[in-house]
């Protein structure tokens, strides 16, 4: 109770700071919406072409893609300082004040800083949600709308423990991009049926660098892929292990962090 009460307490300051400037946010806001457009006319235009993708249907891949988003969405409004880490608390020394607190170091490099604008991100992808699901004629049993929630926490730990792992890698090699950028170019092949893909990027993206665990497995119960069942039910488990392994990588690269100095 009491981290979250100071979780909500900063998610409170950082807002009113970025409300100053309201003009700002609402231009971060249509950037960030027309972005989201783009990427859903990509389905449109691919669809305009054929009428299914490997036996997917359109308002198939609009169901995992409203899922992806939403996920996405908020591991974007989370993990605003991973991106800067590298930069802004190992190189500028920053981290030193945050290892001063008597909080966890993780949950302040989270929350001290959130991308507000994707929050849009939240709400189309659950738009997006509702759409295919009535265009499909899906029913959900009461178990289902139990664990969609389940699904959408699981899917936003495998999106922030695997970037948590590799902003980790900043305590041992002191870069100011890292290597996040070309691992986040990634998550869209996880919005699609990994069937598309060759072996090895299935291979891929479900065990090495686990998207398909974040955006399209936990959609497969709904959809009613029965061929999918089993990884299905292994999300919370890959979610699981996936953060048990970013919290120790984590531990351990603060255990490394040896502060400034001249």
């Amino acid at each position: 109770m009491r981290h979250l009460s100071i979780l909500i307490h900063y998610f409170s300051q950082y807002l009113k700071a970025r409300l100053e400037y309201k003009g700002d946010l609402l231009i971060a806001v249509f950037t960030s919406f027309s972005a989201t457009v783009a990427s859903f006319g990509f389905l449109y235009i691919l669809f305009h072409r054929v009428s299914s993708l490997q036996g997917w249907k359109f308002e198939e891949l609009i169901f995992i893609y409203g899922f992806s988003l939403t996920c996405l969405g908020f591991f974007n409004v989370l993990s605003l300082n991973l991106y800067e880490f590298g930069e802004r608390y190992i190189m500028e020394g920053r981290f030193d004040q945050v290892l001063l607190r008597p909080l966890h170091s993780l949950f302040q490099i989270l929350f001290e800083a959130f991308r507000i604008e994707s929050l849009q991100e939240v709400l189309t992808g659950l738009v997006a949600l509702g759409y295919a699901g009535w265009k499909l004629r899906l029913q959900p049993t009461v178990i289902e709308v139990f664990l969609f929630p389940l699904m959408v926490v699981c899917g936003v730990v495998i999106y922030l423990s695997i970037f948590i792992i590799l902003t980790s890698v900043s305590f041992w090699f002191e870069d100011r991009i890292g290597i996040i950028p070309p691992v986040y170019n990634m998550i869209p092949f996880g919005r699609y049926p990994t069937t598309i893909y060759n072996v090895f990027l299935q291979f891929l993206l479900s065990w090495i660098i686990p998207f398909a665990f974040a955006s399209f497995y936990p959609t497969t119960l709904f959809l009613d892929r029965r061929e999918f069942q089993p990884y299905f039910y292994l999300v919370p488990l890959v979610a699981a292990v996936s953060g048990t392994m970013a919290l120790l990588v984590w531990n351990r690269g603060v255990k490394s962090y040896q502060s400034t100095g001249n």
